[in-house]
């Protein structure tokens, strides 16, 4: 798997992060970790298809709303629409050769 675009920040405060057009991770162990790289490929292709910064601004409004809802970081959190895209279909190694675009709506409800 090659590691290009795949960033190492040791104070991270996530395993892993994606910021267009990088993947950045916590540990250098982690590129290699197929699962952890292909969660993070999937928000990248969601941040592509809404052009970066809509992205962004979506992810934290679902987060407050999540937040405001849940009453629980974690909660809130797994409850992002991007977040249950990129849990549900990172094990599923051909997935974004398939993935139609706004695929992440269909995780919506």
């Amino acid at each position: 798997m090659a590691d290009f675009g795949i960033i190492h920040i040791s104070f991270l405060p996530a395993e892993g992060m994606a910021l267009f057009p990088f993947i950045l991770i916590k540990k250098k162990t982690y590129k290699t970790d197929a699962l952890l790289i292909r969660h993070e490929k999937i928000h990248l292709r969601q941040q592509a298809e809404m052009i970066v910064i809509f992205f962004y601004l979506f992810y934290l409004l679902n987060y407050l709303f999540n937040l405001l809802y849940y009453r629980n970081h974690l909660q809130a959190y797994l409850n992002i629409v991007f977040e249950k895209e990129a849990y549900t279909m990172e094990g599923e190694v051909e997935y974004l050769k398939k993935r139609r675009p706004f695929a992440w709506i269909k995780f919506i409800f």
